[in-house]
């Protein structure tokens, strides 16, 4: 079987996540809104989950959000996971320090299974979701949160113009994201059933351009491509790309907004009481009943 290519520098991920960790309470509104959602879709759920684990918890924003709510007599041992040791420091709680391609969970040894916004730094996030669904008890459930295609579009088509039209060649500086439209396939071919993906695109505006890479850099989103260019950008070609923001992005206020976009995705461990979808021809009513429509046949 061929390996997956290689995408992320995950040993340079995990220093970035590190040298982050001190301050990343001040540009954690993404992981929080990823997380009280996810704990919002919980409480809809008519389930106790003994054992759950937070795969990429950082500041712990999963398990705040879940304490404050409804949903946390559902949960009963909650274990923060995460790629960096030092997000994982300074607070109580079991927590175990893992990386996300390699998980240590014996098969069907957990509930639940949440991650809100780490897994698209793996490079095989299919074989990822294998291992989450194999680590789940039949009938066990995932929650996860990851960017989608959209992130950072406004970002990544301004440093682009700006080194196309000052450099010699275009290197990659914003990371490749899932597309929304991939979720619930990714969970199929990971073996999930009753698959569920949705969207929330989220509008941030900034005074300056500069605002917005102090706040990836805090939340430990810089670039670790394997491929990416190895020398920074000099000041002319960053000039540039800040002035084409402000041209094609600002506001009438005059501050530009960046675009967040969050895939959700929710499947459950298979197990035989779940509900099956019909055997083609076992419908007991048309389609055209079922509607109030007249069918017409098709001429040839």
């Amino acid at each position: 079987m061929t390996a997956p290519p290689r995408l992320f520098d995950r040993a340079l991920h995990r220093r970035r996540l590190d040298r982050a960790a001190k301050d990343f309470g001040d540009a954690d509104f993404l992981k929080r809104r990823a997380a009280e959602d996810i704990v919002d879709r919980l409480a809809a759920v008519q389930r106790h989950f003994a054992l759950a684990v937070d795969l990429g918890a950082r500041n712990g924003a999963f398990a705040r959000a879940l304490a404050e709510s409804d949903a946390a007599a559902k949960v009963g041992l909650l274990v923060e996971a995460d790629l960096s040791r030092a997000m994982l420091a300074g607070r109580g709680g079991p927590r175990l320090a893992l990386d996300e391609e390699r998980l240590p969970f014996a098969d069907e040894s957990l509930d639940l299974v949440v991650s809100s916004l780490a897994l698209h730094w793996t490079n095989d996030l299919v074989g990822t979701l294998i291992q989450v669904r194999r680590a789940l008890k039949p009938d066990g459930l995932f929650v996860g949160a990851l960017l989608g295609g959209a992130t950072l579009t406004e970002l990544r088509q301004c440093l682009l113009q700006a080194e196309a039209e000052l450099a010699p060649g275009v290197g990659p500086r914003v990371s490749p994201f899932a597309d929304a439209y991939d979720g619930a396939a990714l969970l199929q071919r990971a073996g999930f059933a009753l698959p569920v993906s949705d969207v929330d695109r989220v509008t941030v505006r900034y005074a300056h351009p500069l605002k917005l890479l102090a706040d990836l850099r805090a939340m430990g989103e810089t670039n670790v491509l394997v491929d990416r260019p190895r020398a920074p950008l000099n000041r002319a070609i960053l000039a540039r790309a800040f002035a084409l923001y402000t041209e094609k992005f600002a506001e009438a206020d005059g501050r530009i907004r960046a675009t967040f976009e969050i895939i959700t995705l929710t499947g459950w461990a298979p197990h035989p009481d779940q509900q099956q979808p019909l055997k083609p021809g076992s419908a007991k009513m048309r389609l055209a009943d079922a509607l109030g429509v007249v069918e017409h046949k098709a001429k040839r």
